[in-house]
C-alpha cells in the first residue's frame, strides 16, 4: 500500500487546500458539514481532486475513517461515558450511564473504556472500516494495544474486545490533554457528566 502524503480538502474551514499530514486535515474537516476530503500519495492527484476528482487510492481513504472523542465520569457508585463521533459529515453523540457494580470499582476508568467500546460497537454495527479514538486517559490505548497488562476483569474484557474488533475494524488511538480547551474532548466530558445528572 502506498503511504499518503497529501490530503486534499474541499470546503474545509480554510476553504480548498492541500495538507501534508492527517492531523492538519482533521482540523479542517471535523464538524464541517458538506466537506469533502481524501488522501493521496502524489501531489498531482491531490491537486486534481481539488479541481474535480482523481483516481481512488490503494488504501482506506480518510473519508472512510470515523473520528471519535470519548470520556468517562463517576459519581455515587455509578459510572458513565460520553462520546462524539464524526463520520462522513455526520456528528453523533453518546451519553450513557452504567450500574455494573464490578466495573464501578474502577471509577472513572470504567467510563473511559466504556466510551471507547461504545464507539467501537457503533462502527462495527454500521460497517465502518476504520476508527480513530481521541481520549485523555492513556489506558484507553495502552490496554487496547497490549502495552499495559490488563489485570482486572474489566480491563481484560476491554482488551479482548478491542482485539476482536481489530479483526474487522482498523483502530487508531490519539492521546489528548484533558480539560485543555479541546472542544470535542470537553463535549465528551459534558456528555458523560450529563448521563449521571451532573450537567444540564
Amino acid at each position: 500500500m502506498s503511504k499518503k502524503k497529501y490530503y486534499a480538502v474541499v470546503g474545509g474551514r480554510e476553504g480548498d487546500k492541500i495538507y501534508t499530514s492527517w492531523d492538519q486535515c482533521r482540523r479542517q474537516v471535523i464538524g464541517v458539514p458538506g466537506v469533502a476530503y481524501k488522501g493521496f500519495a502524489d501531489l498531482p492527484e491531490a491537486e486534481a481532486f481539488l479541481t474535480g476528482g482523481a483516481p481512488a487510492g490503494e488504501d482506506t481513504p480518510p473519508e472512510d475513517t470515523a473520528i471519535a472523542y470519548v470520556d468517562g465520569s463517576f459519581y455515587g457508585g455509578a459510572f458513565s461515558c460520553g462520546a462524539v463521533l464524526f463520520y462522513r459529515g455526520e456528528e453523533i453523540e453518546f451519553s450513557r450511564k452504567f450500574d455494573d457494580k464490578e466495573l464501578s470499582a474502577m471509577h472513572n476508568v470504567a467510563g473511559e473504556i466504556m466510551g471507547a467500546l461504545t464507539v467501537i460497537d457503533y462502527c462495527l454495527k454500521e460497517g465502518i472500516p476504520a476508527l480513530e479514538i481521541h481520549h485523555d486517559y492513556e489506558g484507553v490505548a495502552k490496554w487496547a494495544q497490549g502495552q499495559w497488562k490488563a489485570n482486572k476483569p474489566g480491563t481484560m474484557a476491554y482488551a479482548q474486545a478491542c482485539r476482536r474488533a481489530g479483526e474487522k475494524l482498523s483502530l487508531r488511538f490519539v492521546k489528548v490533554k484533558g480539560h485543555s480547551g479541546d472542544k470535542y474532548n470537553d463535549r465528551a466530558d459534558y456528555l458523560a457528566k450529563k448521563a449521571l445528572g451532573l450537567a444540564e
